[in-house]
């Protein structure tokens, strides 16, 4: 079948290439996982660990093993009965030097080249030239110290800066091959000179990288100068670009497709629309015993809150972002917010409204990473202002200012279509009106006018390709590093601004995406994830008991505080009482020593560190402050009186968290969409931001465990080792290969629940084969006498009280068995004792006996 019933995502690169894969496709079968979900198989740099800088996207990727390589992989996978799943980028490719010959061919022959219209270039703003930001100092440092030099490669003169090559426009040739030797050495005056003058004629002009947020007159992915945006909406790079995606397609090779990015394109419904048509296109064609049907299309989308996908893209939903934030909502406790945010606020000082958090890091961002993009959008507006006698006064200043308070209240990534556009702009137009000039304001209305519904292309097309890249920078990658209530809750796709979700609300969304989009994947770890699904479960406990959180956080701050400066530097309070939420979230299991953890926690939190930029950044870091935060991190950790209080807390609330992390897990596998697991999150998942969350997986330990095939319960006692999830997806895979309907089109029935633990019980029914039964807010029913640290999850009976489940008629009378405990439960009546249900494993998939 075309849609998968489950998927696993693996991340191939060149130390785990197509033939590394062939020897996990038996597990994968075993597991019961219907699609391998790959990440990008096309060429990308040398080296790459994840393939998102594609060089040439009409080869497959020699290093993963080629197309020969695939096609063997292919052949393995169809034997097992599994599909196989790519993930695209048609939102840009690898920039640099020559290594991508499209790009190197622009650099070479600029508007001349055929491949010129490819990238998104705005010749008119480089003065002719194309800007190429990738000199690590200052132009004029690099020329006078000698990097940057003319050297011959393949017989064909380049220039040189350290191991980037770059072109020659090929009128130059000539004078190079007459010049004397020397004539260009950088090491003398006159040979500096005479390189400069030759560098000035290129059809690039070289600077330093910092120069790119202001200067850039191309379109980056995000604000990385080493990906250049594609012109994908133009029908001949469409073809181009995705020329070999759709030949595998079209022979058999791969299934379907995940779109990255999708809101990085200049029309992302039109890109869709069209890369459907071709794939149904090829459908009819593709060979006899490959799945039928057409092609699983899913993207990469964030929505924003209350924004929905649009029914008219011809895609089969999102990648799973918005699963991934209702499901880790259901899990937290609301009435553990305004406590959480009282003590975030006054332990930092920071704010406890992340709305503020967030205007202010669109501000920072827009000015320091988009600057070049904001004023090419201006230039269009204010294009259009002169167009028109009435608003010919409308100055390039005012615009700037005016679009820079839209963007800093825009509630979305971006917009689509007239009707969303003119809605999404008239609600943040009345929020900026709120914190601008009131001079400004007048201003604010003609944007919203002339970016909804009289925009011109160029105008929308300009604002909406940098609203996107601004959210994704401001908000995820710069205030979610800056807002530390509750971590579990800023996570890639996630509504930050809200803290958790009813079971009523879950089942809402449940039922909406079954009526909307029932194929869409379902995720709860991805490459991009910030922390692991089972670090997100475990301090989704602390939503529960903030008053002890509040206790352990004081402690250790006073316990600590000798160690918190180093130097001239001390360790600022908020960056200290985050780093405390992820050391008791990701606190190791068996297996691994505390100095490797510390030495994960070191990384993430440089990365931490420089992507708030508070105390230090990317662009100029701190060392004497991130020097001080490391030898914070690295003095605790080796104080064994922290540990153990630490360790202490971390014991008293991972049964709770391992519960969250099963419930998480079953959820997934049992409401409408298609399950994605991310490799190696069978066992628990406690990486970290990446590149923790791309390490090598032990394989060969799952298999093992996959081979064994214990039952849940039995795992239960054990359940540090992380089996105990396996078993759990293991056996609700098998049924959903059994019922296959029943989980793509069943309906979906939320189930009442009623007694004194009512609201901590999420039940629903998959049309009449099928119950599932998931606890919630677990940690006081688990904190008995007998589980004081954490050593069971089983829930003792007596915690659930008079708690029942209300069974429809159709189900009540049924004898059922439980698929994860075993437990066959005689006919059950209209009210099922909810720890009946629950005696045996902490949740329940239940089926007729």
């Amino acid at each position: 079948m075309s849609v998968p019933l489950a998927t696993m995502r693996l991340q191939l690169h060149r130390d785990f290439t197509f033939a590394d894969a062939i020897g996990v496709v038996p597990y994968l079968a075993t597991l019961g996982v219907s699609h391998l979900y790959a990440s990008p198989i096309l060429t990308a740099r040398p080296g790459s660990m994840h393939g998102y800088d594609v060089i040439d996207p009409t080869r497959v990727n020699p290093e993963l093993g080629g197309e020969a390589g695939l096609r063997d992989l292919v052949r393995c996978l169809r034997e097992a009965g599994i599909g196989l799943i790519v993930d695209i980028v048609p939102n840009h490719m690898a920039a640099g030097g020559q290594e991508n010959p499209w790009w190197g061919d622009v650099l070479r022959l600029g508007r001349a080249s055929p491949y010129a219209a490819f990238f998104d270039i705005d010749w008119e703003r480089g003065g002719g030239k194309l800007l190429a930001p990738f000199l690590g100092e200052p132009y004029g440092e690099a020329l006078r110290s000698g990097t940057l030099s003319l050297a011959t490669g393949d017989g064909v003169p380049e220039i040189r800066y350290y191991d980037t090559r770059f072109p020659v426009r090929p009128d130059d040739h000539a004078e190079i091959a007459d010049a004397p030797a020397g004539a260009f050495d950088p090491t003398i005056e006159a040979g500096r000179e005479r390189l400069h003058r030759l560098l000035e004629r290129q059809h690039y002009r070289l600077a330093w990288w910092r120069s790119a947020g202001d200067l850039i007159n191309w379109r980056r992915f995000f604000d990385i100068n080493g990906l250049a945006g594609v012109r994908v909406e133009d029908p001949p790079v469409f073809d181009a670009v995705h020329e070999t995606l759709l030949r595998l397609y079209g022979e058999g090779l791969i299934d379907g497709v995940r779109v990255d990015h999708v809101d990085g394109l200049a029309d992302p419904p039109g890109y869709c629309r069209r890369l459907r048509e071709r794939l149904d296109a090829l459908a009819p064609l593709r060979p006899p015993g490959t799945p039928s049907g057409p092609a699983w299309l899913v993207i990469e989308k964030i929505l924003g809150a209350g924004e929905t996908l649009p029914g008219d893209w011809n895609v089969h939903g999102t990648s799973g972002y918005d699963f991934m934030d209702e499901v880790g909502a259901v899990l937290h406790d609301a009435a553990g917010a305004a406590p959480l945010r009282r003590l975030w606020s006054a332990t930092s000082g920071r704010p406890a409204d992340f709305a503020v958090e967030e205007e202010v890091a669109r501000r920072e961002v827009l000015d320091r990473a988009f600057a070049a993009q904001r004023d090419a959008a201006v230039d269009a507006l204010h294009r259009m202002a002169m167009a028109r006698l009435e608003t010919r006064d409308v100055t390039p200043a005012a615009l700037r200012r005016a679009l820079g308070a839209l963007l800093a209240h825009f509630p979305v990534y971006r917009s689509y279509g007239s009707g969303h556009r003119s809605e999404v702009l008239t609600r943040s137009a009345a929020a900026a009106a709120q914190h601008c000039r009131p001079a400004d304001r007048p201003v604010l209305g003609l944007l919203e006018r002339w970016l909804g519904q009289e925009a011109t292309p160029q105008a929308a097309i300009r604002f909406q390709q940098l609203s996107a890249p601004l959210a994704a920078k401001a908000v995820e990658d710069t205030a979610f590093y800056r807002y530390g209530v509750l971590l579990s809750r800023n996570e890639v796709g996630a509504d930050i601004h809200r803290f958790a979700a009813t079971p009523a609300e879950f089942h809402a969304a449940c039922l909406a995406r079954l009526a909307h989009f029932p194929d869409a994947m379902l995720a709860t770890a991805t490459h991009d994830h910030k922390r692991g699904e089972d670090v997100r479960a475990r301090l989704a406990v602390l939503s529960e008991i903030p008053s002890e959180w509040q206790a352990a956080m004081e402690r250790w701050f006073a316990l600590n505080a000798p160690h918190r400066r180093f130097g001239d530097a001390a360790m600022a309070a908020g960056d200290e009482a985050m780093l405390y939420q992820m050391i008791v979230g990701a606190w190791p299991g068996a297996g691994e020593a505390l100095d490797d953890f510390t030495e994960r926690l070191a990384e993430w939190q440089l990365k931490a560190l420089r992507e708030a930029k508070l105390a230090t950044d990317w662009e100029a870091p701190d060392l004497d402050y991130e020097e001080a935060a490391r030898s914070f991190l690295y003095t605790i950790m080796n104080d064994r009186a922290f540990v153990t209080e630490a360790e202490t807390f971390v014991r008293r609330i991972e049964a709770a968290g391992v519960v969250n992390g099963l419930a998480q897990t079953l959820l997934k596998l049992t409401v409408p969409g298609v399950p994605d697991f991310y490799q190696g999150t069978e066992f628990w998942d406690r990486s970290l931001v990446d590149p923790d969350n791309r390490r090598p997986v032990d394989f060969a330990r799952r298999i093992a465990a996959a081979e064994a095939n214990e039952a849940p319960p039995a795992l239960a006692p054990a359940w540090r080792d992380g089996r105990v999830k396996q078993a759990v997806i293991r056996r609700a895979l098998a049924l959903r290969t059994e019922c296959p309907d029943l989980f793509a089109r069943g309906s979906y029935r939320p189930l009442a629940v009623a007694g004194a633990q009512s609201e901590r019980v999420v039940a629903f029914a998959r049309a009449d084969g099928c119950v599932v039964v998931v606890p919630r807010l677990v940690a006081s029913l688990l904190a008995d006498a007998r589980n004081v640290e954490g050593r069971s999850i089983l829930i003792p009976p007596g915690a659930w009280g008079d708690t029942v489940l209300h069974l429809p008629d159709d189900l009540a009378g049924r004898p059922m068995r439980d698929r994860l405990s075993g437990a066959v439960h005689a006919p059950l009546g209209p009210q099922a004792p909810v720890a009946a249900l629950l005696g045996r494993f902490p949740l329940a998939l239940l089926v007729p006996a």
